[in-house]
Order: structure tokens, then C-alpha cells, then sequence
């Protein structure tokens, strides 16, 4: 597995993955505000996915906490 990258890398089409492994589905959408840096979530195959549920980024996947 890769190193941890920044929300701010995310891009559509990423793999979303829960917290056994499985896939929820693919990122569509990115919720955040990058001039001030702060990250809301994602929209994940048309759900909002807040981003206190998200563990881990690595490039191309995000592991959601359980």
C-alpha cells in the first residue's frame, strides 16, 4: 500500500473502500474548501460521505473508519 496522501489529491473515480475492505463504491464528488484547507467529506456514487468517517487516503483509495 502506498503512503497517506492529502484530501486535497482526491479525484473522481477513486476507489472507496469500508471498513472490512469491501468496496462501497467510487468517489464522484469532493466536499471541501481548499483555499482554507478544511475537508467536509465526499460523494460517493450519490452519498454523502462526511469526512469524520474517513480513515485513511491513499493514492487511488480511501478506507473508511468502522
Amino acid at each position: 500500500m502506498t503512503d497517506p496522501v492529502s484530501w486535497l489529491l482526491i479525484e473522481p473515480g477513486w476507489k472507496v473502500l469500508g471498513p472490512g475492505g469491501k468496496k462501497v463504491g467510487k468517489v464522484s464528488q469532493v466536499l471541501g474548501d481548499e483555499p482554507s484547507g478544511i475537508f467536509h467529506g465526499l460523494v460517493v456514487d450519490g452519498d454523502e460521505i462526511l469526512a469524520d468517517r474517513i480513515a485513511t487516503i491513499h493514492e487511488g483509495e480511501i478506507h473508511l473508519a468502522s
